[in-house]
C-alpha cells in the first residue's frame, strides 16, 4: 500500500532523512520506534504532503505521491493524527467530527459514520456540543481518532498517539488502534512507548540519526539485544 524508495529530506543544510526505505502492507499495523530526533514524525510528515523530501520517491497504491500537495494525499485516502492531537479547540466535538469529512459529498455516509465514531466513543456523543478545547486529553485524543476516521482513510498515520496520557488511557488508546486495524484500516504507527508499540504492530522500524537501523517482524525486535537496551530498558546481567 506504502513505500518509500531512497527517501531524503532536509531542512536547509541539516539531512533530517537519509537513504529511508519502508513499507507497508495493507491491512497491516506498522510501528516507527526511535529516540527524539530520529526522523520518525518527519517521515510522517513527508508522507502526508506536509514536508516535500528532497530526494527519492514516495508511492500509494503503486503511484507515486511525493509531487502532490497534501490535500490530494488526503483525498487519496491517507489521514494523519498529528503529535498533540491538534483537534480545533475552538470549534464544537460534532464540528471537529465533520472537518474530518470536508472533502466528503456523500451526505447520507457522513451521518451514518457520525452515528459508527459515537458507537466507538460514547464519551464524545455526551459532549457532541462541548468545545473541543474543553475535553481532556484522553477525550481529545478520542476526538483525534474519531476526526480522522471520518475521512474514510485507506491508511491512518498516528504520531505520538499516547503522548501525555494517563496509563489507563494509553492502554485504551492501544486498543482503539487494533480496533481502527479490524475494521479495514491500515496503520503506520510512531510511538515513544516501544513495547506497546511493538506488541501492537506486526512488523517494526527502528529509526536512528535520519536512517532506519533495524526492520522486521515485532517479534524479532522484541528479542533484539540492542532494542532491549535502547528502548525496552532491558540490559543483560553477566554473572561472574
Amino acid at each position: 500500500m506504502l513505500e518509500t524508495k531512497n527517501l531524503f529530506v532536509s531542512y536547509g543544510k541539516i539531512i533530517a532523512l537519509h537513504n529511508v526505505n519502508i513499507r507497508v502492507e495493507k491491512g497491516e499495523i506498522v510501528t516507527l520506534i526511535g529516540t527524539n530526533g530520529s526522523g520518525k514524525s518527519t517521515l510522517l510528515k513527508t508522507i502526508s504532503g506536509l514536508i516535500k523530501p528532497t530526494g527519492g520517491e514516495i508511492y500509494f497504491e503503486s503511484e507515486r505521491i511525493d509531487r502532490e500537495s497534501g490535500h490530494e494525499i488526503a483525498q487519496r485516502g491517507i489521514a494523519q493524527i498529528p503529535e498533540g492531537r491538534r483537534i480545533f479547540p475552538l470549534l464544537t466535538v460534532e464540528e471537529n467530527l465533520l472537518m474530518g469529512a470536508f472533502f466528503r459529498r456523500d451526505h447520507s455516509l457522513i451521518k451514518k459514520d457520525m452515528s459508527r465514531i459515537f458507537g466507538m466513543f460514547p464519551i464524545l456523543e455526551e459532549r457532541r456540543k462541548q468545545l473541543g478545547g474543553t475535553l481532556s486529553g484522553g477525550e481529545q485524543q478520542m476526538l483525534a481518532f474519531g476526526r480522522a476516521l471520518m475521512s474514510r482513510p485507506k491508511l491512518l498515520t498516528l504520531d505520538e498517539p499516547s503522548m501525555g496520557l494517563a496509563p489507563v488511557i494509553v492502554e485504551r488508546v492501544f486498543e482503539i488502534i487494533k480496533e481502527v486495524n479490524r475494521q479495514g484500516v491500515t496503520i503506520l504507527l510512531v510511538e515513544q512507548n516501544a513495547r506497546a508499540a511493538l506488541s501492537t504492530a506486526q512488523r517494526g522500524y527502528v529509526m536512528e540519526t535520519g536512517g532506519v537501523l533495524l526492520e522486521g517482524p515485532t517479534q524479532m525486535l522484541l528479542s533484539d539485544d540492542r532494542v532491549k537496551k535502547c528502548y525496552l530498558g532491558i540490559q543483560e546481567i553477566h554473572i561472574l
